[in-house]
């Protein structure tokens, strides 16, 4: 076999691997039955620190900062207050900020008073971190946001404590 025949068959196996690889992705995906993850993410009803539902498909239609953490979490703790600002200067331009809490409700609520915000907060307990890895963060870290656009689409993920200035860029962006 010469060189450029063996050149031309390795790209022709590569090529047929490559699209193999691909249609089986999509078959088992499509093929499982089960949506996928940021469907069935919205289609949870989680309580408040209150105690009542939250249906999330009830946030969908405006872009959401969807933000997963901890009480104690320091690096949740610290950026808290950020994405409240964010919360407060962009609630106007049509976005929303939710705040996932992988934690106890009483820790929450005690957090709340001392902390409060002006976004909706919903008790996930430990079942969140499922969330957190189906949403992109395989390794579980904490915090960990996830841009959604208004069909309720992840556009960026975000592992580790946001600022203002960063959410203000995602927002300008998207």
């Amino acid at each position: 076999m010469t060189t450029t025949t063996r050149r031309r068959w390795l790209f022709g196996v590569a090529g047929v691997a490559a699209l193999g690889a691909g249609a089986g992705w999509r078959l088992w995906r499509e093929g499982t039955g089960s949506p996928a993850p940021a469907d069935d993410f919205w289609s949870q009803e989680l309580p408040t620190p209150s105690g009542a539902l939250l249906p999330l498909r009830s946030l969908r239609g405006r872009p959401v900062m969807v933000n997963f953490w901890a009480t104690w979490c320091p690096p949740c703790v610290k950026e808290m207050p950020e994405l409240d600002r964010f919360a407060r200067e962009f609630g106007g331009r049509g976005w929303q900020v939710l705040g996932v809490a992988i934690d106890q409700p009483a820790a929450v609520q005690t957090f709340l008073q001392r902390t409060p915000v002006g976004f909706p907060i919903v008790l996930a307990g430990n079942e969140g971190l499922g969330w957190v890895q189906k949403l992109g963060n395989a390794g579980g870290g904490l915090p960990f946001t996830v841009q959604f656009d208004a069909e309720g689409l992840p556009v960026r993920q975000h592992i580790g404590p946001t600022t203002m200035d960063q959410l203000a860029q995602w927002a300008g962006t998207s």
